[in-house]
């Protein structure tokens, strides 16, 4: 495809209508077409990683319809899906929905400094432990759908990169491209903060954080593959298994090999 902790219930906050959310075109959406796994390459429209899919125009989910796509799996929270719910996607019967949360609310991402991508680490690995029940969930989905699979969280950073770090673990992928994967996003950061701002503001206004005014004040920092990082870390210090936490959810090595089987695609010579 080309278009490529428990934390206490927050008070609940007007939702803005869908109608006064500008719908616009990804920015941080891309295939996973050609990263090097077990047997050869991951092959064109298996697997779509992607910011907020709920707010993209009507053309963009035609066309993403149209490329072959036949499901989306939600990351998002109950809260981030209330507010726009499934968008332009909602009339295309033909693509079907599952909403696969990996965090209750936004509150739980409150690990390390929020403007500060570069201290999401223990997030990563405290996500991967935590929602791991999910993320096998979501490598079910993309095992057994009958085309090409879009997963989404908010920005395509966070959630949706915890979830492509798994798909690629689990189909054979190295660190190194696991690491330039995720490092892609850097170059879409200013665009992401300023396409899912209408969304995210009022719901991090929940739990008392001005998004704006926080940007405006913050010091701009680069984007580092250092969160990535510190989960592959984690994950590698069982040598026998860096998959174990997704095993004991329920990742079997049936799951795995059809996982494989459908993403592969022969390495060009």
């Amino acid at each position: 495809m080309t278009i490529a902790e428990a934390t206490p219930a927050p008070t609940p906050v007007a939702a803005p209508a869908l109608a006064a959310i500008p719908l616009s075109a990804p920015v941080n959406l891309r295939d996973l077409v050609g990263i090097p796994m077990t047997g050869g390459v991951v092959r064109e429209g298996f697997a779509i990683r992607a910011d907020d899919l709920s707010t993209v125009t009507e053309a963009i989910a035609d066309q993403l319809v149209a490329a072959g796509l036949s499901a989306v799996v939600d990351l998002r929270s109950a809260d981030e899906v209330l507010l726009t719910g499934r968008g332009p996607f909602a009339a295309r019967t033909t693509v079907n929905y599952h909403h696969v949360p990996f965090m209750t609310d936004l509150g739980q991402a409150a690990d390390g400094d929020p403007l500060d991508q570069r201290s999401f680490g223990r997030m990563y690995v405290r996500m991967f432990e935590n929602a791991a029940p999910q993320i096998v969930t979501a490598l079910a989905i993309i095992a057994h759908a009958p085309g090409a699979v879009a997963f989404h969280c908010a920005a395509g950073q966070d959630r949706t990169g915890v979830l492509a770090a798994s798909l690629l673990l689990v189909l054979g992928a190295d660190r190194v491209d696991i690491l330039a994967d995720y490092a892609r996003t850097g170059a879409n950061s200013a665009a992401i903060h300023e396409r899912i701002a209408p969304v995210i503001a009022p719901l991090m206004a929940k739990f008392g954080f001005d998004l704006d005014q926080a940007a405006r004040g913050a010091a701009r920092v680069e984007f580092s593959d250092a969160p990535m990082r510190a989960l592959l870390d984690e994950l590698g210090r069982d040598a026998a298994d860096p998959l174990a936490s997704l095993r004991n959810a329920g990742l079997t090595d049936g799951l795995i090999a059809r996982l494989r089987e459908r993403a592969v695609a022969e390495a060009s010579a």
